[in-house]
C-alpha cells in the first residue's frame, strides 16, 4: 500500500512587535526618520502666511544611516513628494520631532497642492508629542539634544542664511541641504537615547483624516 503524502503549505513567520502592537513579516521593523523644511509663500491673515516645502531628508533607522535629501530648484516639487512618498510607504513606523504638528500635515498640504494622493495611515513616533509630561524644560529638538549632549549638533541658520536658503540660490539650497540633513542625523541619536532613558510614549496611528486636538499640535519651544 502506498501513501501519499501532501505536504501543508506553511505562511511566512511572523511576529507581533511590542513597540507598535501590530503584526509584522519576521524582519526587523522599516523606520523612517525624516525632516522637512519651508519658506513663507504668501500673506493670508495679518502676520500668518503659507508656506511652502524646500527639502525633505530622509533615512532608515539602521547602523551607518544614508541620508536621502530632495531640494526644491533641483527637483521639481512633484518629484521630491513622490521620491517621499516612496519611502514612506515602505515603513512600518515613521519618526521625527512635532511631525505630527508641522511636517506629516505640510506634505500632506503639499501634495494636496499638486494633485496627489494623500499620505496612508501609519504608525508615528513624534519626540516632541509623545516625549513624557515634564516642566521648566523645552521641547525643542536643538535644546533636547544639548541637554543629552548628542554627537550631532543642531544646524544653526542666521537670518542671512535663512534669506539665502528661501531665494534658493545656490548656496542657499547647500545651507539647506546641511539643515535638514543634520536634522535627520541629529534625530535618530536623539530618539534613541529617549528611548533608552524610557522618556518616550509608544507610537500612535497617524491619519491624514483624523484631527488631533489643538493642545497637542499649538507649536511651544
Amino acid at each position: 500500500m502506498k501513501i501519499k503524502i501532501t505536504p501543508r503549505l506553511r505562511s511566512a513567520p511572523t511576529t507581533v512587535s511590542p513597540l507598535l502592537g501590530v503584526r509584522v513579516a519576521n524582519r526587523p521593523l522599516r523606520i523612517l526618520d525624516f525632516d522637512v523644511e519651508a519658506r513663507p509663500l504668501h500673506w493670508i491673515s495679518g502676520d500668518y502666511v503659507s508656506k511652502e516645502i524646500t527639502a525633505i531628508a530622509w533615512a532608515w533607522i539602521r547602523p551607518n544611516p544614508i541620508v536621502a535629501c530632495h531640494l526644491l530648484g533641483e527637483s521639481r516639487a512633484q518629484d521630491m513628494l513622490r521620491a517621499f512618498v516612496a519611502a514612506y510607504k515602505q515603513a512600518d513606523l515613521i519618526t521625527g520631532h512635532y511631525i505630527r504638528g508641522y511636517d506629516l500635515p505640510m506634505v500632506n498640504g503639499a501634495l494636496s497642492e499638486y494633485g496627489l494622493p494623500v499620505l496612508d495611515d501609519k504608525m508615528v513616533q513624534d519626540t516632541k508629542i509623545d516625549l513624557v509630561r515634564r516642566a521648566g524644560l523645552s521641547g525643542s529638538q536643538e535644546n533636547i539634544g544639548s541637554m543629552l549632549g548628542l554627537q550631532y549638533q543642531k544646524v544653526k541658520m542666521d537670518q542671512t542664511k535663512w534669506r539665502d536658503a528661501n531665494r534658493l540660490t545656490t548656496e542657499g539650497r547647500a545651507l539647506t541641504r546641511e539643515r535638514v540633513v543634520g536634522d535627520v542625523l541629529q534625530h535618530i541619536e536623539l530618539r534613541q537615547r529617549l528611548l533608552d532613558l524610557g522618556y518616550l510614549c509608544p507610537p500612535t496611528l497617524w491619519s491624514s483624516g483624523n484631527h488631533i486636538s489643538q493642545s497637542n499640535t499649538e507649536y511651544t519651544p
